[in-house]
């Protein structure tokens, strides 16, 4: 990181600190099977087993299992909560567009969000999607701690989650932040990020500059990951095409996240970084003041 990501990561800490992230009340059915409540609960109704994680209560072993399968596995109940959160940060090319702020503004949310779990008593872990998804270095720490937060991926989201998926805890809750631009299915990726996940919030960052078209007139276009250049006229009908373009793709994603019972919002990297702005967060009923 930088100068300019480590002051965004430290004044999204500081921000963070002001919310605490909330559990939505109910997932669909079919996500992780069960209603899940805002706390930690001990109901006797019987739902799941997942790994057992060093800390974990011992009295809640399941050694019946343990004895048929020589794992350590913890019975989980219908009103029960893992209070864990694992944040995914894409770490692909184009989340450092050059002469944007959205790199920043990617670091400083990911830090409000670490922020804020710790306010509701989550655990947290960092993690970053590159040729692989591999855990941050003290990402499970405050945000202050982080290192070898990078930018330089020259593939896909998607592509990092098949080449090597994180080893996320079991009914989880997982953030994921990225800008969301690549082709692709959305709903392929959004059905692995939900793989025995508790809820998934999907947090898309843009540069102002990715969310209106270029100024008319010529301009030469790099594309962030490949290299690739391409020469362009930009005119009325352009920019029309760009910003109905852009609706739609968000949409798709939307719409996908709909269907894994996922929450979606966007903010602009400006926008948060001027004013730590973080209203689309609690409108999202992500974020609740602490």
């Amino acid at each position: 990181m930088d100068d300019a990501q480590r002051n965004a990561l430290l004044a999204g800490q500081q921000a963070g600190s002001r919310y605490a992230l909330v559990m939505p009340r109910r997932v669909p059915l079919g996500l992780v099977g069960a209603q899940v409540g805002r706390q930690a609960g001990s109901s006797l109704d019987f739902k799941d087993h997942r790994e057992y994680q060093p800390g974990d209560d011992l009295r809640r072993i399941d050694w019946s299992a343990y004895a048929r399968s020589d794992r350590l596995t913890i019975k989980l109940y219908r009103e029960e909560v893992s209070p864990h959160v694992d944040i995914l940060i894409d770490g692909s090319a184009s989340m450092a567009l050059p002469g944007s702020r959205k790199a920043e503004g990617v670091i400083g949310v990911a830090a409000a969000i670490a922020a804020a779990a710790s306010n509701s008593h989550y655990t947290h872990n960092t993690w970053i999607a590159r040729d692989g998804c591999h855990p941050v270095m003290h990402g499970s720490d405050p945000p202050a701690l982080w290192q070898g937060v990078d930018f330089t991926y020259k593939d896909t989201l998607h592509s990092s989650l098949v080449q090597l998926p994180p080893r996320w805890r079991s009914h989880s809750i997982r953030v994921v932040i990225s800008d969301l631009l690549y082709m692709g299915d959305p709903l392929a990726t959004l059905q692995l990020l939900s793989n025995n996940a508790a809820v998934i919030a999907v947090v898309q960052v843009l540069a102002s500059s990715d969310t209106e078209p270029p100024q008319r007139g010529s301009i030469r276009l790099v594309d962030s990951e490949t290299g690739q250049l391409q020469e362009v006229f930009v005119d009325a009908s352009t920019q029309k095409r760009y910003r109905a373009a852009l609706a739609r793709h968000q949409e798709n994603w939307s719409r996908a996240a709909t269907q894994v019972g996922a929450v979606m919002t966007t903010l602009v990297a400006e926008n948060v970084l001027d004013q730590w702005d973080l209203s689309p967060l609690v409108e999202a009923e992500v974020f609740q003041p602490a």
